[in-house]
């Protein structure tokens, strides 16, 4: 049935665009904001074509249609295009083409006209597509939005209410914020910059919402200039504590729709527009000079201040006793042979609602990844209805969860051993563990980039011939989104810098198709090391507090220092949690954190 109606979905858009004569759309995963989870509103990628993974792009012709995702999504947009009529093209696979390369496949006549919501695309995107088009003969249109006419029952604009984010979680003013801002414009030349990305925005005015699964955002544009500073957003949103937030901040608000209309009215003065993060429509509609820049708002937001990293422990520690209670569970179901009435559904209940006992909890950072065996290769599954696997007393589960508290954002993934494991899982388990505890041993420059630190991690992999084609580690949030930038720990070049007060995940993984996956991930916290005649130097606090199951180690594969590293780590989460819980959970936790030999 699903099949069907992507299948009409389709036709219905080609009839559209017989009639505004295009020969091809595109859909990216993208909103107006350029955001990586985007309100039910604007995901047309997924509507069109069935695939409701975080990244990707689906384009339709006349007669054709595929979709282009990355290695974390192959297995997963393999089942879900199945009968839809669409084609899984694998990004970073060789021979796989380019979307204009397929586009230029597609027609003998030429010229042909592509088009794409200029709205839902960032300016780069938008030149980089249209040049690429060009050069085979083919024409960028940018300025229509077919979901508009064909998707029927498309959901609307999210229209929560804002809260404000306190002084004693934020740890600075939206002002001091906000002047921070001013002077970075007056750095770079400029008197003006729209702000697009909605953590950002967030970021900047101490205020939360709920627009956005798992990401407590609200949909709204910033504009800020020397003198004055205008939040866009549909005003039912903003109550009377917001509003005094706001003119403390001396921020004012006008209607959501009215960006547009604002930026045309700009004929003086210079505006800095990032085109990573700016719609190519907004682009287009600037009235007065524009400077193409970065942003100075995500490198600012990276750098935790001390009430912010203090949030970032306290929030640790809740979500290791959540963990500690889970874990706890698990093992009782299998000491009692239970373990095969649990379903990767029931686990992921669970896990939540021992999260939601604990203090500030606001709800998941993001969809929990319960995988077991062979569902745990699959890089970001999501069990549903119809996948829901039951547990064994064998093989792995691979749990990648996270909670968003007041005071913090947590991710972490363990893989938990349910049963006896083969020779090749316990290696694959071993190898994994000695990446994650590598790259948290690394004493590295201040200023790197997290591309010169992604092989530490990856070393005991590549030494084996194996590796995995996702990152090592993202920035996370303080009670924000739980992906954050600008730095990256990647083998894709990121020359983003690593400073002092950035979060980072270490999140090293192996997955074999049709067999087991193992990741291990801690959220780390970048600190200062020491200072000498060659430079600042950095390392790393483990913020995470939860046991790394020991079961499938194989300890002669560990170092002596890599064995100590564990250890000490394991010391510290059971200082730091023995406190928080009764005594029955405590008995588990010294068993569970045992000195390894």
């Amino acid at each position: 049935m699903q099949n069907e109606t992507i299948r009409n979905r389709v036709e219905a858009l080609r009839e559209w665009m017989s009639k505004k004569q295009l020969d091809a759309f595109i859909f990216p995963s993208t909103d107006p904001h350029n955001g990586e989870y985007v309100p039910d509103h604007w995901k047309g990628r997924e509507w069109i074509s069935g695939f409701n993974g975080s990244a990707g792009t689906a384009v339709v012709t006349t007669d054709s249609a595929a979709l282009w995702t990355d290695s974390r999504y192959f297995i997963a947009a393999q089942e879900q295009l199945e009968g839809t009529g669409f084609v899984l093209m694998r990004e970073r696979i060789p021979d796989t083409p380019t979307i204009p390369e397929w586009l230029d496949s597609q027609w003998d006549e030429k010229p042909f006209r592509v088009g794409i919501d200029g709205m839902t695309c960032c300016h780069n995107m938008v030149c980089d597509m249209e040049r690429d088009l060009e050069l085979r003969g083919m024409q960028l249109v940018t300025d229509f939005d077919p979901l508009e006419v064909v998707w029927e029952d498309r959901p609307h604009i999210p229209q929560h209410p804002v809260v404000v984010h306190p002084m004693e979680y934020a740890g600075e003013s939206a002002q001091d914020k906000i002047c921070r801002i001013r002077m970075a414009l007056k750095e770079r030349y400029c008197d003006a910059i729209l702000v697009t990305t909605l953590d950002d925005i967030a970021w900047t005015l101490n205020l939360r919402g709920s627009d956005v699964h798992c990401n407590p955002v609200f949909v709204a544009y910033l504009l800020i200039n020397q003198e004055e500073a205008t939040l866009f957003i549909h005003p039912q949103k903003v109550d009377a504590e917001v509003m005094g937030q706001l003119s403390a901040a001396g921020v004012e608000c006008d209607d959501y729709d009215r960006v547009g209309e604002c930026l045309q009215g700009m004929t003086k003065g210079v505006i800095l527009l990032d085109p990573d993060a700016v719609n190519h429509t907004l682009w287009q509609q600037a009235g007065c000079e524009v400077r193409t820049a970065t942003s100075p708002i995500p490198a600012m937001k990276a750098v935790k201040n001390e009430v912010e990293i203090e949030g970032f422990r306290k929030a640790m520690e809740r979500d290791g006793v959540a963990m500690v209670k889970f874990l706890r569970w698990l093992d009782q179901k299998m000491e009692s042979g239970e373990v095969a009435t649990l379903t990767e559904m029931a686990v992921d209940r669970q896990l939540t609602a021992f999260r939601a006992e604990q203090p500030l909890f606001r709800g998941i950072s993001f969809d929990t990844i319960a995988g077991y065996g062979y569902h745990g290769a699959i890089v970001h599954y999501e069990a549903t209805e119809e996948t829901d696997a039951p547990l064994q007393a064998k093989s792995f589960l691979l749990l990648d969860s996270g909670g968003q508290y007041l005071d913090g954002t947590t991710d972490i993934t363990r893989t938990i051993a349910l049963g006896p494991l083969s020779e090749e899982e316990r290696k694959v388990y071993t190898l994994v563990l000695k990446g994650h505890i590598r790259l948290q041993m690394l004493k590295f420059p201040d200023g790197a980039c997290g591309s010169q630190l992604d092989a530490v991690a990856r070393s005991p992999l590549w030494e084996q011939g194996l590796n995995f084609l996702h990152g090592t580690g993202h920035g996370v949030g303080a009670y924000l989104n739980v992906h954050e930038g600008p730095h990256q720990v990647r083998m894709e070049w990121k020359p983003a810098p690593l400073h002092a007060g950035m979060t980072l995940t270490d999140e090293p993984g192996i997955y074999v198709e049709g067999k087991f996956g193992v990741r291990i991930e801690n959220t780390i916290l970048i600190t200062p090391y020491k200072t000498t005649d060659f430079g600042s130097f950095l390392q790393f606090e483990t913020l995470t507090l939860c046991p790394i199951d020991l079961k499938p180690v194989i300890p002669s594969l560990l170092s002596e220092e890599e064995k100590e590293w564990l250890n000490q780590y394991h010391l510290m989460v059971r200082r730091r949690l023995s406190p928080l819980l009764d005594e029955e959970h405590r008995l588990w936790l010294e068993n569970a954190t045992n000195e390894m030999e």
